[in-house]
Formats: structure tokens, C-alpha cells, sequence
């Protein structure tokens, strides 16, 4: 295969500082502006701070294994070369004729030039999550492409529920058994333990019936008992709300993803779960509630009052869900009556009181260690995978994890649709015994919120 050469931008290094080591057996371009751009990050507390650190030690590492300018052999098993450029004034002139060339975007893509006029025979790829660099890159014949450790685009990201065709036969002899040996199906193939079923008859397309995928007895076996009529007031609405309750309340899946679009109840069927599982079960010690406070690490001392104080407006969408759960008993009346909201409040503070419901950001997991807890993680879509990672190795013994989000809905910068940690996990661990994951498609807040999801 033909060697080709990548340049790099600050952003990728950024987003992922292991980037340069996936990179094959190929020459990776590192020009100067972007180690003075990393030098400008690496003070920061945040995501950005700690990669920024981590990619300075990676280059002075390199450095001493040879002349950054003239190639350093990566040891990556893969025959790649890292090398630290400068921009050559001479070979970019096309480029400096009509673009600021003090600006660090287009030193940087003058390197890029650089090297595709030194040999137009040599594929060059400029790297960077800039979509208007890109633009630019491609307006001076330079092929440019985004960052994406992984190729695993949103819209076929493994929704955790597939159609099974079979006979009444077949089905009768599930809700008979309980379950049924996967040998017993056609067209089956590839599916992932805990992956949701539903067994559709050929004939008589109506005739249907919910089945899990158990690995273990390699069989379609049935939901758990009750699981339809839902907990503390919320009861599924949709077949994948059914699923998604399942998974909330199987003991046996230690990691839970929950994928969705506004108003699909990804967060309240969740917080329902996990008060069943603390309060009414005590399978767990503690509820605790966790979103990012974007960006992940960013102190909260800047807004006003005591840590609680700080904390609510971040936290606000949880005590909605709350004061919708605890409200009145009224959340299940399908939107019917308006919960009332006083006595909600005053029983999750009870809960929080009495330590059995904590709500906290997640600025300061690093280092923890959750034993025994029922921790639910909002908003993920919106940490890198490496931020998932971190709160993941924080489970201790007995810590079920739940993860939920909605990919369309990103508000970091850095990542997008197909790279944030949540897609990531979901792809990392739909082949584990011990996670389930469910993506819900049909909205159910209101009418409203469905039809603004889909027409906006």
C-alpha cells in the first residue's frame, strides 16, 4: 500500500493526543504552530488541559529518540514516522498570495501545502476538525478530511432491537417455555447478547411477542415479570420503552445506554428504575444522578452561592423528572392531569436528606470509586471517550451504570455525532454480556415535543 502523509491540526490532537499512533505505516506531519497552539492549553483543568499534557510528554518522549525534523520511528507496531514541520514560505505561495498567512489555521495549512508541492506523486491528507479549514484546505487542491477514531456513523449505530419472523408455532411455544433455543430460528445471525427481540408472526403480522437474547442458555427468553406496568408511576409507553425498562431493571447488565431524540423518556424511565432499584428493591445503597457540566472540568465557582446553588441550573432537567415522578402519583396519567410539584420537591430533598438520592456534576469523579450505587449519567453524548472511560473505571463492586443521550443533540466542539463517547461505548460494548443497549425512536413527552423533534 502506497505511504501517504498526514497532517495533523490542533484540534484532532486535542480531541484525541493518541491520534498520531493510529495512523498506520505512514508519515505523520506535526507542524510547529500547533506545539505553540498546545502550549497555550496545557494550563487548562479541563479535557483540553489534560490532553494538551499529555501530548507534550508523548513529543518530548519522541525527541529523544531522534531528530524531530528529520523522522522519528513511532513505536507503534506499524512502521508510522512522526515528524515536527515547518511551514516553508517559498512552497506555500499560491496559498499566501490571498489568505492572512499570520494566522495559525493557515500556517498550519501552508505546512499541508508544503508538502503536496515538494511531490504531487504523494498523497497528502490534512486532518482537522475545522470544518471551514477543510473548506479552504480543498479550495487549494489539498484533500482534507475530519477526525474520527472510529467508523461508525450515527445512523447505523446498532439499536440494540431487531424483528424476528417465525410461526404461531414457534411463538406459542415461547409463551409456553418462556423461551425459545435460538437453533429453533431462521435468519438470525449476528445478534448480540441482551439484543432485544420481537417475534413476529409470518401470517398473522399482529401476533407478536418480547423476548431478550440471553447468551448464556443461547435462547430468546421473556422479559421480566411486571415489567410493562412500569415503576412509581411511569409505565412504558412504546415497545422500546417496555425494552428499556427491562434493561433499567436487570440486575445482570452493570452498563445500560440509552439513545434517543428529545421527549423519547430516555432520562425519566431511568430515574424511575433507579429509585425502584434503591428505595423499594435495595439492591443498591444510592441513587446518584450525574450530567456534565459542560465542558466536562470547568470549576463551577463562577456562577453565584453555595455549591448547591451553583449546581442548579445545570441540574434543573433532573428535578423536573423528579418532581414529575414524585409529584402527586399523577405521572401516570399519560399527560392527562398537570402533576403538582410542591410535594415533589419536598420528597427528593427527603431523599437527598437521607442520603439515598445524590445529584452531582461530574467535575470531580476523577479519582472516586462508586461501590453498590445506581448511577446514571445524563447528557453523554456530550463527553469524549476518554470522559467515558473515566466514569466507567469508577465502578466499584455491585455499581450498575447507566449511560443516556441523544447524538444529534452535541454541544462540545470537539466532538460530533459519530465520535462522542457515548456512540463510542455503545459500539465498544453491544458484544458484552453485561450491557444492554435500546435506541428509542418515538417521542412521548407531548405532541408538541414530538412533532418540533421531527419537523425542526
Amino acid at each position: 500500500m502506497k505511504r501517504k502523509t498526514f497532517v495533523l491540526d490542533t484540534n484532532v490532537l486535542l480531541f484525541d493526543p493518541q491520534a498520531i499512533m493510529k495512523l498506520g505505516a505512514n508519515d505523520i506531519v506535526i507542524p510547529i504552530t500547533v506545539i505553540e497552539e498546545m502550549d497555550r492549553f496545557k494550563k487548562d483543568l479541563n479535557e483540553n488541559g489534560r490532553n494538551a499534557r499529555q501530548f507534550s510528554r508523548f513529543i518530548d518522549e519522541m525527541r529523544g529518540k531522534g531528530s524531530l525534523l528529520e523522522g522519528v520511528p513511532l513505536d507503534n507496531n506499524k512502521g508510522g514516522t512522526l515528524f515536527v514541520d515547518l511551514p516553508d514560505e517559498k512552497s506555500a505561495t499560491p496559498m499566501l498570495n490571498f489568505l492572512d498567512s499570520k494566522t495559525s489555521d493557515n500556517i498550519i495549512l501552508a505546512t499541508a501545502l508544503k508538502h503536496k508541492n515538494i511531490d504531487n506523486r504523494k498523497t497528502v491528507i490534512f486532518i482537522t476538525k475545522d470544518t471551514n479549514l477543510r473548506i479552504k484546505a480543498d479550495l487549494l487542491g489539498i484533500k482534507a478530511v475530519d477526525y474520527e477514531p472510529g467508523d461508525q456513523k450515527i445512523d447505523e449505530l446498532y439499536a440494540g432491537i431487531r424483528y424476528v419472523e417465525c410461526t404461531k408455532e414457534e411463538i406459542d411455544s415461547f409463551f409456553r417455555d418462556k423461551r425459545i433455543p435460538l437453533t429453533n430460528l431462521r435468519n438470525i445471525g449476528g445478534i448480540m447478547p441482551n439484543e432485544y427481540i420481537i417475534l413476529k408472526n409470518i401470517a398473522e403480522p399482529s401476533h407478536t411477542a418480547l423476548g431478550r437474547y440471553d447468551l448464556s442458555s443461547n435462547s430468546i427468553v421473556q422479559l421480566l415479570k411486571g415489567v410493562a406496568d412500569g415503576v412509581w408511576g411511569i409505565i412504558p409507553r412504546n415497545v422500546e420503552q417496555i425494552f428499556a425498562m427491562d434493561m433499567l431493571l436487570n440486575d445482570d447488565m452493570r452498563l445500560v445506554s440509552l439513545v434517543g431524540k428529545a421527549g423519547t423518556g430516555k432520562t425519566l424511565l431511568a430515574l424511575a428504575a433507579g429509585l425502584a432499584m434503591t428505595i423499594d428493591s435495595g439492591i443498591y445503597s444510592k441513587l446518584l444522578v450525574s450530567r456534565p457540566v459542560f465542558p466536562l472540568g470547568k470549576d463551577i465557582g463562577y456562577l453565584p452561592g453555595d455549591i448547591d446553588e451553583k449546581l442548579n441550573p445545570w441540574m434543573a432537567p433532573i428535578f423536573d423528572n423528579l418532581e414529575y415522578i414524585l409529584g402527586s402519583g399523577e405521572a401516570s396519567t399519560a399527560g392527562k392531569k398537570k402533576p403538582a410539584t410542591g410535594g415533589g420537591v419536598r420528597k427528593w430533598q427527603e431523599l437527598i436528606n437521607q442520603g439515598m438520592l445524590n445529584i452531582e456534576p461530574l467535575t470531580y469523579i476523577r479519582g472516586r470509586s462508586i461501590a453498590n450505587q445506581y448511577l446514571i449519567v445524563d447528557e453523554s453524548q456530550n463527553l469524549t471517550p476518554h470522559e467515558i472511560k473515566t466514569i466507567i473505571t469508577r465502578a466499584g463492586n455491585f455499581t450498575k451504570i447507566v449511560l443516556t443521550g441523544d447524538c444529534y443533540q452535541i454541544d462540545n466542539p470537539y466532538i460530533d455525532s459519530s465520535s462522542n463517547g457515548l456512540t463510542y461505548t455503545v459500539e465498544r460494548f453491544k458484544g458484552q454480556k453485561i450491557a444492554g443497549h435500546v435506541t428509542l425512536a418515538k417521542g412521548e413527552r407531548s405532541e408538541l415535543a414530538e412533532l418540533a423533534a421531527n419537523l425542526l
